[in-house]
């Protein structure tokens, strides 16, 4: 009865987000195992899955899951996880002097809900004002994929890439809107396939319901090519 209770507890839980800080949740010795050893370990763990789940896993198929699954949790999908991995985003001295808004919008994003273990897919906009420095335009792509790269919820994942570029810009002028589907939403559970998450962050002047709308716009804009 011990497992039917939990389950019970857990579905009537439901999607329902618990509430965190805006760092992702780390123990202190989240980084002491290598790489190699994580996905030593994960291999066994992900083998010990499929195993308790009936599947044949000298079946040729089957038998490099454990392996594969393992390198893709470390190395890809999870790898924002590490410092070292965090993007080295130079800055530029804004000499045209360049005033006004730069908009880099529809950044494919993929991340993955830490909730369920499943895909987030969809777009990022990013907007700064500079206040003397500007950043290259593929570091702002780089930096949403770095974030997107751990476990997490849509929220997070705004207010973190505002930060960096508020901290790599050293300005409050930053936005960033995120509208993406939740696989643990369209795949399972309410199985709604054409909904879609909209978050939103705004710094500094985006405050200002002007600048914010003039933003907004931009993002509307047909720039098919």
């Amino acid at each position: 009865m011990g497992i039917e209770k939990e389950l019970r507890e857990i579905e009537e839980m439901g999607n329902d987000h618990i509430g965190s800080s805006t760092e992702t949740p780390l123990r202190p010795d989240a980084f002491e195992l290598s790489d190699i050893e994580k996905i030593a370990s994960i291999k066994k763990d992900v083998h010990n899955i499929m195993q308790t789940l009936g599947l044949d896993l000298t079946d040729d198929s089957l038998k490099g899951t454990p392996n594969r699954v393992a390198k893709m949790f470390v190395q890809e999908i999870f790898g924002g996880l590490h410092p070292d991995r965090k993007p080295k985003a130079s800055t530029f001295d804004n000499k045209y002097k360049y005033q006004e808004m730069l908009v880099e919008k529809n950044i494919t994003l993929y991340s993955t809900c830490e909730h369920h273990l499943l895909p987030i897919v969809g777009k990022a906009h990013i907007a700064y004002i500079s206040n003397g420095t500007v950043v290259g335009l593929s570091k702002m792509n780089r930096i949403v994929d770095y974030y997107a790269k751990r476990p997490q919820v849509q929220e997070r994942l705004t207010i973190q890439i505002v930060k960096e570029l508020q901290n790599v810009l050293k300005t409050e002028d930053v936005a960033c809107v995120i509208d993406a589907k939740h696989l643990c939403v369209n795949s399972r559970g309410i199985r709604d396939i054409d909904s879609s998450t909209v978050t939103s962050e705004f710094g500094g002047a985006f405050k200002n319901p002007e600048t914010r709308r003039e933003f907004l716009d931009y993002i509307k804009f047909d720039t098919e090519f």
